[in-house]
């Protein structure tokens, strides 16, 4: 990394977030970025009495970005430390180092770290690549901790939005890198895969569970990077896995809850792994947890050349039951055809509930998965077979329905299941996941019949997420859209 430009000791850094003229708050991203920062300070470094006082620099903005209570560190100190590490490293070795008014002899040094002390006590400065942490510490203290809790200042590029809006909204972001809490592993991202929650999210109208990340990204694919304290040991450094989240997907590390994870099959890529997860286990949740669908049904599946269409035709033809869709395009039944769908309606120019009548020879279908919502409502209970369940599972076309629909409903026994996987509490989605892995990724394999394949419509790019975006909104996809991270993250 280039040094930074050559600065004055005179120089006066840009205002602190804290000093900033009164009634002016800094931006929420800022704050939230603080509020991590001191975190780290305060718990993992002060509370465990490590060291006596710390900051973070930000190398980039060259300036103090956090600091425990009292301890300023002053413009020109923190220039004075960045180029200790750029272009002085040498001449801190020999003669030392100058810090709040006060001289310290160095014990050691190298392009990571710089040991220092005087008779009052110790110096310690550890280097990240976007960060700087100083410490001062005494007699009996650890400050060799400071080595790890850098590590915990590293960053990586997320996809990010400012305000709710539409896709232009969309761009990629260097943010806090995470770190697995009790019971999590943490995952460095190869793909991720786009969902309309996605879309929704960033139009304001679908938040992240509480204590989930704000990141969009449901699902992803990669390899475990590490471990939080109480995992049990399935997973290693170095694992291949997919990963169900409630967020935190489009980025280059995220954390999981060790139960989420899935061994990806050895023959596939990570680009195809990351287009099963939320896919695949809403389908899965749909038509095994909520539907409990039987041998030899028939299950009428709207939105059909979807991410969860697509995974819902074949998982109905693995449990021997028999998949009807719709679709608006030729394009897209034909492809919904070749995934095993027994028969296909473009809801655009033909009426799909006498249609699936004619198909049934007047039964209709005992299982409706269905993402569309109000518009549909009377053509669905047209085709509903008596004791036949509707099972909601999106609103594309919005909750109102204006009609008879108890009576309808009533007179054939039939009933109502709604739906959300996202907000589903930890041990319903680990066991959801359980039963995924054990009943259904065998089929993912090499040789097994029957054989599951993900349907990979397309691949972008991370800094290219607004154009994939734009592509959902315009329902041109067939399967899902992955997001591929950067090579080189």
């Amino acid at each position: 990394m280039a040094a930074p430009p050559a600065t004055g000791a005179s120089h006066r850094l840009t205002p602190l977030p804290w000093q900033r003229e009164p009634g002016r708050p800094a931006p929420p991203s800022n704050r939230r970025k603080m509020d991590q920062l001191q975190a780290l300070l305060n718990d993992g470094l002060i509370r465990t009495q490590h060291v006596e006082n710390a900051a973070i620099i930000d190398i980039k903005e060259r300036k103090v970005c956090a600091s425990t209570f009292g301890f300023n560190v002053p413009p020109e100190d923190a220039l004075n430390l960045i180029y200790a590490f750029y272009k002085n490293l040498l001449q801190v070795r020999r003669g030392g180092l100058d810090f709040k008014e006060k001289h310290y002899k160095c014990v050691r040094a190298d392009e990571h770290s710089i040991y220092l002390h005087n008779p009052n006590g110790g110096l310690i400065v550890v280097k990240t690549k976007t960060s700087i942490l100083v410490a001062t510490y005494g007699v009996g203290m650890y400050p060799s901790v400071c080595v790890e809790a850098v590590e915990k200042l590293e960053k990586m590029l997320a996809v990010y939005f400012d305000c709710p809006g539409g896709p232009e909204n969309l761009y990629v972001k260097e943010m806090m890198k995470p770190h697995p809490g009790e019971g999590e592993v943490l995952v460095k991202v190869s793909a991720s895969a786009l969902n309309r929650a996605d879309l929704l999210q960033r139009r304001g109208k679908y938040p992240p569970p509480k204590g989930a990340s704000d990141i969009l990204g449901l699902e992803a694919a990669g390899s475990v990077a590490g471990l939080g304290p109480g995992c049990k040991g399935r997973w290693k450094t170095g694992d291949a896995v997919m990963a169900l989240l409630s967020g935190g997907g489009q980025a280059e590390y995220v954390t999981v809850p060790e139960g989420y994870l899935m061994p990806v099959p050895s023959d596939m890529t990570f680009i195809q792994a990351a287009a099963i997860p939320e896919a695949w286990l809403t389908a899965f949740q749909l038509l095994h947890f909520v539907g409990k669908i039987q041998k030899g049904e028939r299950v009428l599946i709207h939105a059909g050349a979807s991410g969860v269409g697509m995974a819902a035709v074949q998982l109905v033809r693995l449990a021997k039951a028999i998949p009807i869709v719709t679709a608006g395009t030729q394009e897209k039944l034909k492809a919904t055809a070749n995934a095993g769908a027994a028969a296909g309606f473009n809801y655009k120019n033909e009426d799909f509930s006498e249609k699936v009548l004619a198909f049934t020879q007047g039964s209709g279908v005992d299982i409706i998965l269905d993402c569309v919502g109000g518009s549909y409502w009377e053509k669905n209970l047209n085709c509903l077979s008596t004791d036949g369940r509707w099972i909601i599972y999106g609103l594309l076309s919005g909750g109102e329905v204006h009609g008879d629909l108890l009576a309808r409903l009533l007179s054939k026994r039939a009933s109502i299941h709604t739906s959300l996987l996202r907000s589903r509490d930890k041990e319903y989605k680990e066991q959801l996941v359980k039963a995924f892995t054990e009943n259904v990724l065998p089929y993912f394999s090499g040789g097994s019949s029957p054989h599951l394949q993900p349907h990979v419509d397309s691949v972008y790019p991370l800094h290219k997420i607004a154009e994939a975006h734009r592509i959902m909104e315009e329902n041109k996809n067939i399967g899902k859209i992955v997001i591929e991270m950067p090579a080189s993250s």
